[in-house]
């Protein structure tokens, strides 16, 4: 039986990933799992890049981002069921925090979209295909 399901989405697709998240939801609710939604910001606050934001521009594009992601997950789910969400918000390499957050939230399945792939990444993105190598859990990608 799967106890938590990690639904990965980019907020900046829009509604692009509201497919993904509605097959998350679905897969959570059929074994009564809890369901958790993460996003991930890219990290500029190690590297030189860092020095052309404002000091508090990481902060206002983490509130930014957990405000979007709960907007996201209400409008497509429903105000109740956003209740029962987990919203995390993570920073650094997509496909290496998506992996973190579910080993730290105990997932048993992550589910993630493959969105416009270049045929050089073999008909899945980079993201997708680097989460389902490394993954210790099953995978499920929504195209």
């Amino acid at each position: 039986m799967t106890s938590s399901v990690l639904c990965a989405i980019d907020i900046s697709n829009g509604d692009l990933d509201a497919p993904v998240l509605k097959k998350a939801a679905a897969l959570a609710d059929i074994e009564g799992a809890q369901l958790d939604v993460v996003t991930v910001l890219p990290d500029f606050g190690e590297s030189w890049v860092s020095g052309f934001f404002q000091p508090d521009f990481h902060d206002k594009a983490l509130e930014e981002a957990q405000n979007n992601l709960t907007k996201m997950c209400a409008n497509t789910l429903g105000a109740d069921r956003n209740e029962k969400i987990r919203h995390v918000v993570a920073t650094g390499t997509a496909y290496q925090e998506i992996l973190k957050t579910a080993e730290g939230a105990g997932s048993d399945l992550i589910v993630i979209g493959a969105h416009k792939p270049d045929l050089k990444d073999y008909l899945l993105g980079p993201n997708a295909a680097r989460v389902v190598r490394h993954s210790t859990v099953s995978v499920y990608v929504v195209r």
